[in-house]
Protein backbone atom coordinates (compact mmCIF):
# COMPACT_ATOMS: atom_id res chain seq x y z
CA UNK A 1 0.00 0.00 0.00
CA UNK A 2 1.51 3.23 -1.11
CA UNK A 3 1.65 6.38 1.35
CA UNK A 4 -1.07 8.14 -0.39
CA UNK A 5 -3.24 4.76 0.16
CA UNK A 6 -2.75 4.83 4.00
CA UNK A 7 -3.96 8.55 4.24
CA UNK A 8 -7.28 7.73 3.00
CA UNK A 9 -7.46 4.74 4.63
CA UNK A 10 -6.82 6.46 7.72
CA UNK A 11 -8.92 9.66 7.28
CA UNK A 12 -12.06 6.86 6.76
CA UNK A 13 -11.06 5.41 10.09
CA UNK A 14 -11.18 8.82 11.52
CA UNK A 15 -14.68 9.99 9.62
CA UNK A 16 -16.07 6.34 10.89
CA UNK A 17 -14.93 7.15 14.64
CA UNK A 18 -16.72 10.78 14.59
CA UNK A 19 -19.62 8.88 13.04
CA UNK A 20 -19.75 6.63 16.29
CA UNK A 21 -19.68 10.18 18.74
CA UNK A 22 -22.31 11.37 16.87
CA UNK A 23 -24.59 8.15 17.68
CA UNK A 24 -23.38 8.47 20.96
CA UNK A 25 -24.43 11.85 21.14
CA UNK A 26 -27.64 10.85 19.76
CA UNK A 27 -28.36 7.92 22.25
CA UNK A 28 -27.43 10.57 24.99
CA UNK A 29 -29.99 12.42 23.68
CA UNK A 30 -33.21 10.21 23.52
CA UNK A 31 -32.05 9.69 26.76
CA UNK A 32 -32.41 12.89 27.86
CA UNK A 33 -35.50 13.50 25.76
CA UNK A 34 -37.38 10.07 26.99
CA UNK A 35 -36.17 10.33 30.50
CA UNK A 36 -37.03 13.90 31.90
CA UNK A 37 -39.51 15.86 28.70
CA UNK A 38 -43.10 14.85 29.68
CA UNK A 39 -44.25 15.33 26.09
CA UNK A 40 -41.85 13.01 24.53
CA UNK A 41 -43.58 10.50 22.42
CA UNK A 42 -41.89 7.58 23.97
CA UNK A 43 -42.39 9.30 27.50
CA UNK A 44 -45.81 7.75 27.27
CA UNK A 45 -44.91 4.32 26.05
CA UNK A 46 -46.55 1.51 27.75
CA UNK A 47 -43.47 -0.44 27.16
CA UNK A 48 -40.93 1.92 28.66
CA UNK A 49 -38.82 -0.88 29.69
CA UNK A 50 -38.34 -2.16 26.45
CA UNK A 51 -37.09 0.95 25.26
CA UNK A 52 -35.03 1.76 28.31
CA UNK A 53 -33.60 -1.93 27.19
CA UNK A 54 -33.36 -0.88 23.40
CA UNK A 55 -31.38 2.25 24.71
CA UNK A 56 -28.78 0.09 26.63
CA UNK A 57 -28.24 -2.52 23.56
CA UNK A 58 -27.90 0.57 21.21
CA UNK A 59 -25.13 1.94 23.69
CA UNK A 60 -23.21 -1.29 24.13
CA UNK A 61 -23.42 -1.45 20.27
CA UNK A 62 -21.76 1.90 20.14
CA UNK A 63 -19.01 1.04 22.62
CA UNK A 64 -18.44 -2.08 20.62
CA UNK A 65 -18.14 0.15 17.41
CA UNK A 66 -15.62 1.98 19.07
CA UNK A 67 -13.63 -1.23 20.31
CA UNK A 68 -14.04 -2.33 16.75
CA UNK A 69 -12.92 1.02 14.90
CA UNK A 70 -9.64 1.22 17.42
CA UNK A 71 -8.47 -2.29 16.47
CA UNK A 72 -9.80 -1.63 12.76
CA UNK A 73 -11.87 -4.92 12.68
CA UNK A 74 -13.65 -5.70 11.10
CA UNK A 75 -12.77 -4.29 7.29
CA UNK A 76 -14.13 -1.00 6.95
CA UNK A 77 -17.10 -1.59 4.08
CA UNK A 78 -18.38 -4.35 6.56
CA UNK A 79 -18.40 -2.32 9.55
CA UNK A 80 -19.99 0.82 8.60
CA UNK A 81 -23.25 -1.64 6.89
CA UNK A 82 -22.87 -2.95 9.99
CA UNK A 83 -23.67 0.24 12.23
CA UNK A 84 -25.60 1.07 9.72
CA UNK A 85 -28.00 -1.48 10.16
CA UNK A 86 -27.71 -1.56 13.93
CA UNK A 87 -28.82 2.17 13.82
CA UNK A 88 -31.82 1.33 11.44
CA UNK A 89 -32.68 -1.31 13.58
CA UNK A 90 -32.87 0.81 16.64
CA UNK A 91 -34.55 3.73 15.33
CA UNK A 92 -37.55 1.72 13.44
CA UNK A 93 -37.95 -0.18 16.70
CA UNK A 94 -38.07 3.39 18.83
CA UNK A 95 -40.07 4.52 16.03
CA UNK A 96 -42.82 1.50 16.44
CA UNK A 97 -42.52 2.07 20.18
CA UNK A 98 -43.44 5.93 20.11
CA UNK A 99 -46.37 5.58 18.02
CA UNK A 100 -44.74 4.59 14.54
CA UNK A 101 -44.31 7.19 11.85
CA UNK A 102 -46.21 10.25 13.53
CA UNK A 103 -43.88 9.91 16.62
CA UNK A 104 -41.29 11.71 13.99
CA UNK A 105 -38.24 9.90 15.30
CA UNK A 106 -38.31 8.20 11.85
CA UNK A 107 -36.78 11.37 10.64
CA UNK A 108 -33.38 10.85 12.27
CA UNK A 109 -32.98 7.85 9.67
CA UNK A 110 -31.86 10.75 7.41
CA UNK A 111 -28.82 12.04 8.86
CA UNK A 112 -27.25 8.76 9.70
CA UNK A 113 -27.82 7.61 5.77
CA UNK A 114 -26.51 11.07 4.66
CA UNK A 115 -23.15 10.46 7.12
CA UNK A 116 -22.71 6.91 5.86
CA UNK A 117 -22.75 7.75 1.85
CA UNK A 118 -20.40 11.03 3.00
CA UNK A 119 -17.77 8.45 4.80
CA UNK A 120 -18.31 5.75 2.11
CA UNK A 121 -17.52 8.07 -0.31
CA UNK A 122 -21.44 7.16 -2.10
CA UNK A 123 -20.42 3.15 -1.57
CA UNK A 124 -23.26 1.20 -0.74
CA UNK A 125 -25.56 4.45 0.06
CA UNK A 126 -28.35 3.15 -2.35
CA UNK A 127 -28.03 -0.17 -0.40
CA UNK A 128 -28.19 1.23 3.36
CA UNK A 129 -31.46 3.45 1.90
CA UNK A 130 -32.77 0.42 0.79
CA UNK A 131 -32.03 -1.40 4.15
CA UNK A 132 -34.15 1.64 6.11
CA UNK A 133 -36.87 1.39 3.44
CA UNK A 134 -37.53 -2.65 3.59
CA UNK A 135 -37.20 -1.52 8.18
CA UNK A 136 -40.16 1.06 7.36
CA UNK A 137 -42.06 -1.03 5.62
CA UNK A 138 -41.78 -3.77 8.34
CA UNK A 139 -42.68 -1.85 10.55
CA UNK A 140 -45.91 -0.54 8.42
CA UNK A 141 -46.96 -3.91 8.05
CA UNK A 142 -46.04 -5.03 12.12
CA UNK A 143 -48.64 -1.80 12.84
CA UNK A 144 -51.38 -3.67 10.03
CA UNK A 145 -50.74 -6.87 11.65
CA UNK A 146 -51.36 -5.40 15.62
CA UNK A 147 -53.89 -3.21 14.19
CA UNK A 148 -52.51 -0.17 15.44
CA UNK A 149 -54.85 2.17 13.15
CA UNK A 150 -53.47 5.53 14.59
CA UNK A 151 -50.06 4.11 13.52
CA UNK A 152 -50.73 3.64 10.31
CA UNK A 153 -50.19 6.23 7.61
CA UNK A 154 -48.97 4.55 4.01
CA UNK A 155 -47.84 8.29 3.11
CA UNK A 156 -45.71 9.40 5.43
CA UNK A 157 -44.18 5.65 5.15
CA UNK A 158 -43.61 6.34 1.30
CA UNK A 159 -42.85 9.62 1.73
CA UNK A 160 -39.85 8.83 4.50
CA UNK A 161 -38.84 6.19 2.19
CA UNK A 162 -38.00 8.22 -0.62
CA UNK A 163 -36.56 10.81 1.49
CA UNK A 164 -34.02 8.28 2.76
CA UNK A 165 -33.23 7.42 -0.70
CA UNK A 166 -33.06 11.06 -2.12
CA UNK A 167 -30.59 11.80 0.56
CA UNK A 168 -28.29 9.03 0.09
CA UNK A 169 -28.50 9.56 -3.75
CA UNK A 170 -27.63 13.44 -3.01
CA UNK A 171 -24.81 11.87 -0.33
CA UNK A 172 -23.85 9.71 -3.43
CA UNK A 173 -23.51 12.71 -5.62
CA UNK A 174 -22.11 14.87 -2.94
CA UNK A 175 -19.01 12.05 -2.24
CA UNK A 176 -18.77 11.65 -6.16
CA UNK A 177 -17.63 15.18 -6.96
CA UNK A 178 -15.82 15.39 -3.81
CA UNK A 179 -13.65 12.84 -4.94
CA UNK A 180 -12.96 14.07 -7.94
CA UNK A 181 -11.87 16.95 -6.53
CA UNK A 182 -9.92 15.22 -4.49
CA UNK A 183 -8.27 13.37 -7.43
CA UNK A 184 -8.16 16.65 -9.12
CA UNK A 185 -6.03 18.01 -6.37
CA UNK A 186 -3.62 14.89 -5.71
CA UNK A 187 -2.86 15.35 -9.69
CA UNK A 188 -2.36 18.75 -9.63
CA UNK A 189 -0.18 18.54 -6.37
CA UNK A 190 1.93 15.85 -8.61
CA UNK A 191 2.34 18.05 -11.60
CA UNK A 192 3.63 20.92 -9.06
CA UNK A 193 5.77 18.19 -7.74
CA UNK A 194 7.26 17.75 -10.60
CA UNK A 195 7.36 21.12 -12.10
CA UNK A 196 9.12 22.27 -8.91
CA UNK A 197 11.63 19.18 -9.88
CA UNK A 198 12.03 20.21 -13.08
CA UNK A 199 12.66 23.49 -12.48
CA UNK A 200 15.05 22.64 -9.16
CA UNK A 201 17.02 20.27 -12.52
CA UNK A 202 17.31 23.32 -14.90
CA UNK A 203 18.06 25.61 -12.17
CA UNK A 204 21.25 23.17 -11.19
CA UNK A 205 22.27 22.56 -14.52
CA UNK A 206 22.68 26.79 -15.75
CA UNK A 207 26.06 27.02 -16.25
CA UNK A 208 25.76 30.39 -14.60
CA UNK A 209 25.28 30.97 -10.61
CA UNK A 210 21.43 32.22 -10.20
CA UNK A 211 19.59 33.52 -6.96
CA UNK A 212 15.76 33.97 -6.89
CA UNK A 213 14.49 37.03 -4.61
CA UNK A 214 11.00 38.02 -4.79
CA UNK A 215 9.73 41.50 -4.11
CA UNK A 216 10.56 41.95 -0.38
CA UNK A 217 14.38 40.99 -1.64
CA UNK A 218 13.74 38.01 0.21
CA UNK A 219 15.95 34.90 -1.17
CA UNK A 220 13.64 32.04 -2.40
CA UNK A 221 15.71 29.94 -4.23
CA UNK A 222 19.44 29.43 -5.35
CA UNK A 223 21.80 26.57 -6.92
CA UNK A 224 24.95 25.47 -7.08
CA UNK A 225 26.96 27.58 -9.20
CA UNK A 226 26.10 30.49 -7.17
CA UNK A 227 27.10 29.01 -3.83
CA UNK A 228 30.57 28.28 -5.77
CA UNK A 229 31.07 31.77 -7.48
CA UNK A 230 29.92 33.72 -4.01
CA UNK A 231 31.31 31.43 -1.94
CA UNK A 232 28.31 31.65 0.07
CA UNK A 233 25.33 29.54 0.95
CA UNK A 234 22.47 31.63 2.64
CA UNK A 235 19.54 30.43 4.25
CA UNK A 236 16.42 30.46 2.26
CA UNK A 237 13.92 32.96 3.14
CA UNK A 238 16.81 35.25 4.76
CA UNK A 239 17.06 38.96 3.15
CA UNK A 240 19.44 39.68 0.68
CA UNK A 241 21.21 42.74 2.31
CA UNK A 242 21.86 40.95 5.06
CA UNK A 243 23.30 37.58 3.49
CA UNK A 244 24.98 39.03 0.18
CA UNK A 245 24.75 43.01 0.34
CA UNK A 246 26.94 43.01 -2.59
CA UNK A 247 24.21 42.05 -4.59
CA UNK A 248 21.86 44.05 -2.42
CA UNK A 249 23.01 47.35 -3.71
CA UNK A 250 22.76 46.79 -7.22
CA UNK A 251 19.52 45.43 -7.19
CA UNK A 252 18.24 48.53 -5.79
CA UNK A 253 19.39 50.28 -8.41
CA UNK A 254 17.77 47.98 -10.86
CA UNK A 255 14.49 48.35 -9.67
CA UNK A 256 14.50 51.95 -9.39
CA UNK A 257 15.91 52.46 -13.16
CA UNK A 258 14.35 49.69 -14.84
CA UNK A 259 16.92 49.29 -17.49
CA UNK A 260 20.30 48.67 -16.26
CA UNK A 261 20.42 44.80 -16.68
CA UNK A 262 24.11 43.98 -15.83
CA UNK A 263 25.90 45.51 -13.45
CA UNK A 264 29.88 44.25 -12.54
CA UNK A 265 29.96 43.68 -8.74
CA UNK A 266 32.93 42.25 -6.05
CA UNK A 267 32.67 39.01 -3.78
CA UNK A 268 33.11 39.58 -0.49
CA UNK A 269 36.22 38.56 0.09
CA UNK A 270 37.60 40.49 -3.19
CA UNK A 271 38.29 37.30 -4.79
CA UNK A 272 36.03 37.20 -7.83
CA UNK A 273 34.25 39.64 -9.88
CA UNK A 274 31.19 39.03 -10.93
CA UNK A 275 28.71 40.14 -13.92
CA UNK A 276 25.31 40.40 -11.87
CA UNK A 277 22.35 40.16 -14.38
CA UNK A 278 18.63 40.86 -13.58
CA UNK A 279 15.24 39.19 -15.33
CA UNK A 280 12.00 40.33 -14.19
CA UNK A 281 9.75 36.72 -13.81
CA UNK A 282 6.74 38.75 -14.46
CA UNK A 283 5.73 40.87 -17.26
CA UNK A 284 4.98 44.21 -14.87
CA UNK A 285 8.36 43.72 -13.13
CA UNK A 286 7.74 44.28 -9.77
CA UNK A 287 7.80 40.40 -8.31
CA UNK A 288 10.45 38.36 -8.01
CA UNK A 289 13.57 38.75 -9.72
CA UNK A 290 16.11 35.91 -11.07
CA UNK A 291 19.80 37.42 -10.86
CA UNK A 292 22.27 35.72 -13.30
CA UNK A 293 25.91 35.75 -11.60
CA UNK A 294 28.84 34.95 -14.29
CA UNK A 295 32.39 34.55 -13.64
CA UNK A 296 34.21 36.77 -15.02
CA UNK A 297 37.37 34.63 -15.01
CA UNK A 298 35.52 31.14 -16.26
CA UNK A 299 34.62 33.74 -19.14
CA UNK A 300 38.02 34.93 -19.33
CA UNK A 301 39.17 30.74 -18.98
CA UNK A 302 36.46 30.22 -21.79
CA UNK A 303 37.90 32.88 -24.25
CA UNK A 304 41.08 31.73 -23.44
CA UNK A 305 40.46 28.10 -24.26
CA UNK A 306 38.59 29.23 -27.67
CA UNK A 307 41.71 30.77 -28.59
CA UNK A 308 43.93 28.42 -27.22
CA UNK A 309 42.29 25.92 -29.21
CA UNK A 310 42.32 27.84 -32.53
CA UNK A 311 45.81 28.27 -31.95
CA UNK A 312 46.35 24.19 -30.95
CA UNK A 313 44.64 23.31 -34.69
CA UNK A 314 46.89 25.85 -36.53
CA UNK A 315 49.95 24.44 -35.11
CA UNK A 316 49.12 21.06 -35.43
CA UNK A 317 48.41 21.88 -39.30
CA UNK A 318 51.77 23.58 -39.27
CA UNK A 319 53.60 20.21 -37.18
CA UNK A 320 52.52 18.33 -40.17
CA UNK A 321 53.78 20.43 -43.41
CA UNK A 322 56.92 20.65 -41.08
CA UNK A 323 57.74 17.15 -40.28
CA UNK A 324 58.92 16.33 -43.79
CA UNK A 325 61.11 18.93 -45.35
CA UNK A 326 62.40 18.89 -41.32
CA UNK A 327 63.57 15.24 -42.02
CA UNK A 328 64.96 16.40 -45.36
CA UNK A 329 67.08 19.11 -43.27
CA UNK A 330 68.26 16.56 -40.39
CA UNK A 331 69.66 14.37 -43.00
CA UNK A 332 71.22 16.76 -45.04
CA UNK A 333 73.16 18.09 -42.23
CA UNK A 334 74.60 13.92 -41.39
CA UNK A 335 76.08 14.37 -44.82
CA UNK A 336 77.51 17.58 -44.30
CA UNK A 337 78.69 16.21 -41.19
CA UNK A 338 80.55 13.24 -42.90
CA UNK A 339 82.17 15.41 -45.02
CA UNK A 340 83.44 18.29 -42.43
CA UNK A 341 85.72 15.72 -40.67
CA UNK A 342 88.65 17.98 -41.18
CA UNK A 343 86.62 21.21 -41.08
CA UNK A 344 85.89 22.42 -37.60
CA UNK A 345 83.78 25.88 -39.07
CA UNK A 346 81.56 23.01 -41.37
CA UNK A 347 81.33 21.22 -38.00
CA UNK A 348 80.51 24.27 -36.17
CA UNK A 349 77.27 24.52 -38.24
CA UNK A 350 76.60 21.12 -38.92
CA UNK A 351 76.10 21.08 -35.34
CA UNK A 352 74.26 23.79 -35.04
CA UNK A 353 71.41 22.90 -38.06
CA UNK A 354 71.45 19.17 -35.91
CA UNK A 355 70.89 20.97 -32.87
CA UNK A 356 67.84 23.00 -33.89
CA UNK A 357 66.46 20.29 -36.06
CA UNK A 358 66.30 18.14 -32.94
CA UNK A 359 64.47 20.59 -31.14
CA UNK A 360 62.23 21.40 -34.10
CA UNK A 361 61.68 17.85 -34.30
CA UNK A 362 60.45 17.55 -30.18
CA UNK A 363 58.28 20.44 -30.93
CA UNK A 364 56.51 18.76 -33.33
CA UNK A 365 56.38 15.52 -31.38
CA UNK A 366 54.53 17.23 -28.76
CA UNK A 367 52.33 18.73 -31.16
CA UNK A 368 51.42 15.70 -32.69
CA UNK A 369 51.13 14.50 -29.21
CA UNK A 370 48.50 17.15 -28.17
CA UNK A 371 46.24 15.63 -31.35
CA UNK A 372 46.18 12.66 -29.54
CA UNK A 373 44.77 13.84 -26.46
CA UNK A 374 41.32 12.69 -26.82
CA UNK A 375 42.22 8.68 -26.83
CA UNK A 376 41.73 8.93 -22.81
CA UNK A 377 41.12 5.63 -21.26
CA UNK A 378 40.33 7.22 -17.82
CA UNK A 379 39.74 4.64 -14.56
CA UNK A 380 39.81 5.14 -10.98
CA UNK A 381 43.18 5.97 -9.11
CA UNK A 382 43.62 5.52 -5.56
CA UNK A 383 45.93 8.76 -5.66
CA UNK A 384 47.72 8.08 -2.57
CA UNK A 385 49.45 4.75 -3.89
CA UNK A 386 49.78 5.95 -7.10
CA UNK A 387 51.54 9.44 -5.99
CA UNK A 388 53.91 7.04 -4.01
CA UNK A 389 54.84 4.51 -6.71
CA UNK A 390 55.32 8.57 -8.84
CA UNK A 391 57.81 9.81 -6.44
CA UNK A 392 60.17 6.31 -6.35
CA UNK A 393 59.97 6.42 -10.49
CA UNK A 394 60.69 10.10 -10.91
CA UNK A 395 63.84 10.01 -8.04
CA UNK A 396 65.46 7.23 -9.48
CA UNK A 397 65.23 8.56 -13.39
CA UNK A 398 65.59 12.03 -12.53
CA UNK A 399 68.76 11.03 -10.03
CA UNK A 400 67.18 13.92 -7.80
CA UNK A 401 69.05 14.14 -4.07
CA UNK A 402 65.52 14.17 -1.89
CA UNK A 403 62.51 12.41 -2.35
CA UNK A 404 59.11 14.50 -2.56
CA UNK A 405 57.07 15.42 0.54
CA UNK A 406 53.42 14.03 -0.14
CA UNK A 407 50.48 14.63 1.91
CA UNK A 408 47.36 12.61 0.87
CA UNK A 409 44.45 11.00 2.34
CA UNK A 410 44.42 7.20 1.70
CA UNK A 411 40.74 7.41 0.59
CA UNK A 412 41.03 10.10 -2.20
CA UNK A 413 39.81 8.48 -5.46
CA UNK A 414 40.19 9.98 -8.78
CA UNK A 415 39.40 9.19 -12.52
CA UNK A 416 42.04 9.93 -14.72
CA UNK A 417 44.08 8.53 -17.46
CA UNK A 418 47.27 7.09 -15.65
CA UNK A 419 49.35 7.81 -18.79
CA UNK A 420 48.24 11.37 -18.91
CA UNK A 421 48.41 11.86 -15.33
CA UNK A 422 52.27 10.69 -15.36
CA UNK A 423 52.81 12.86 -17.98
CA UNK A 424 51.37 16.34 -16.42
CA UNK A 425 52.70 15.64 -13.06
CA UNK A 426 56.32 14.39 -14.67
CA UNK A 427 56.42 17.78 -16.19
CA UNK A 428 55.09 20.15 -13.14
CA UNK A 429 57.55 18.09 -10.77
CA UNK A 430 60.61 18.11 -13.06
CA UNK A 431 60.29 21.97 -13.46
CA UNK A 432 59.58 22.09 -9.67
CA UNK A 433 63.06 20.30 -9.12
CA UNK A 434 64.84 22.45 -11.58
CA UNK A 435 64.17 25.95 -9.76
CA UNK A 436 63.24 24.70 -6.42
CA UNK A 437 66.56 24.44 -3.68
CA UNK A 438 66.36 20.78 -4.45
CA UNK A 439 66.40 20.34 -0.57
CA UNK A 440 64.46 18.08 1.66
CA UNK A 441 60.66 19.31 1.52
CA UNK A 442 61.58 21.62 -0.98
CA UNK A 443 59.25 20.15 -3.44
CA UNK A 444 55.49 19.44 -2.18
CA UNK A 445 52.53 17.08 -3.33
CA UNK A 446 49.43 18.09 -1.35
CA UNK A 447 45.76 16.74 -2.23
CA UNK A 448 43.09 18.66 -0.42
CA UNK A 449 39.67 19.01 -1.03
CA UNK A 450 38.31 21.99 -2.15
CA UNK A 451 34.47 23.42 -2.90
CA UNK A 452 33.35 19.59 -3.69
CA UNK A 453 36.65 18.64 -5.87
CA UNK A 454 40.17 17.06 -5.13
CA UNK A 455 43.07 19.11 -5.72
CA UNK A 456 46.66 18.42 -6.31
CA UNK A 457 49.22 21.17 -5.02
CA UNK A 458 52.81 20.33 -6.65
CA UNK A 459 54.25 23.01 -4.63
CA UNK A 460 58.17 23.98 -4.91
CA UNK A 461 60.22 26.63 -2.67
CA UNK A 462 61.85 28.38 -5.77
CA UNK A 463 60.93 32.34 -7.36
CA UNK A 464 57.42 32.33 -8.47
CA UNK A 465 56.35 33.21 -11.77
CA UNK A 466 56.71 36.95 -12.52
CA UNK A 467 53.05 38.40 -12.36
CA UNK A 468 53.22 39.76 -15.87
CA UNK A 469 54.27 35.89 -17.36
CA UNK A 470 51.27 34.31 -15.17
CA UNK A 471 48.80 35.26 -17.75
CA UNK A 472 50.79 33.58 -20.57
CA UNK A 473 52.04 30.96 -19.09
CA UNK A 474 49.39 28.07 -20.63
CA UNK A 475 50.23 29.57 -24.37
CA UNK A 476 51.97 27.74 -26.79
CA UNK A 477 55.15 28.27 -27.68
CA UNK A 478 55.68 30.54 -24.26
CA UNK A 479 58.60 30.00 -22.95
CA UNK A 480 61.76 32.02 -20.36
CA UNK A 481 64.11 29.60 -21.60
CA UNK A 482 66.32 29.36 -24.78
CA UNK A 483 66.09 25.64 -24.74
CA UNK A 484 62.49 24.91 -24.54
CA UNK A 485 59.49 24.70 -26.85
CA UNK A 486 57.46 26.39 -24.53
CA UNK A 487 54.55 23.56 -25.30
CA UNK A 488 54.89 21.41 -21.79
CA UNK A 489 52.51 23.70 -19.54
CA UNK A 490 49.86 23.88 -22.55
CA UNK A 491 50.29 19.99 -23.73
CA UNK A 492 49.75 19.69 -19.60
CA UNK A 493 46.66 21.54 -19.38
CA UNK A 494 45.10 20.51 -22.33
CA UNK A 495 45.44 16.68 -21.33
CA UNK A 496 44.06 17.91 -17.83
CA UNK A 497 41.08 19.21 -19.81
CA UNK A 498 40.55 16.45 -21.82
CA UNK A 499 40.29 14.13 -18.29
CA UNK A 500 37.82 16.64 -17.20
CA UNK A 501 40.67 18.67 -15.00
CA UNK A 502 41.61 22.19 -14.38
CA UNK A 503 45.74 22.70 -14.35
CA UNK A 504 46.21 26.52 -12.87
CA UNK A 505 48.66 28.35 -11.50
CA UNK A 506 48.37 30.19 -8.13
CA UNK A 507 50.45 32.22 -6.18
CA UNK A 508 51.07 30.39 -2.39
CA UNK A 509 51.12 33.53 0.52
CA UNK A 510 54.01 31.67 1.78
CA UNK A 511 55.81 32.25 -1.30
CA UNK A 512 57.31 30.13 -3.55
CA UNK A 513 55.73 28.92 -6.76
CA UNK A 514 52.57 26.29 -7.39
CA UNK A 515 50.82 24.26 -9.95
CA UNK A 516 47.39 23.23 -8.79
CA UNK A 517 45.14 20.54 -10.58
CA UNK A 518 41.38 20.15 -9.86
CA UNK A 519 40.10 17.01 -10.82
CA UNK A 520 36.66 16.45 -12.18
CA UNK A 521 35.95 20.27 -12.45
CA UNK A 522 34.65 20.13 -16.08
CA UNK A 523 32.58 16.74 -15.03
CA UNK A 524 31.30 18.66 -12.07
CA UNK A 525 30.73 21.93 -13.00
CA UNK A 526 29.46 23.62 -16.16
CA UNK A 527 31.93 25.69 -17.82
Amino acid sequence: MTQNSRSISEALWRSLAFFNVFRLLTIIGLMVGIFTLTRSPLADSKELVVVAGILGSYTLFALLFTWGIAKRWPRFDLQLSLQVMVDVLMIVSLMHLGGGIKSGLGILLLPYLAAAGLIARGRMSLFHASMASIALLLQLSWSYVQGDAAEISPMSTALLSIASFAVAWLAFRLSRYAEENRVLAEQRSIDLANLAQVNERILQDVSDGVFVVDEQDLIRQYNEQAVRVTGLRPEIGSALAADIPELAAPLARWRAQHGVATELVQTADGRNTLRARFVPLSTEGNGNVLIYLEDMARLRREAQQLKLAALGRLTANLAHEIRNPLGAISHAAELLQEDAIDSPYLQKLTRIITDNSQRLERMVKDVLELNRRDRVKRQDIKLAEWLVTFNEQFVLQEKTKVPMSIECDPQVLIRFDSGHLQQVLWNLARNGWRYCSQQAGSLQLLVTRQHDFWVLDVLNDGPPVPADAQSQLFEPFFTTESKGTGLGLYIAREICAANGALLEYISPPSGGACFRIVFGYTDGQKI
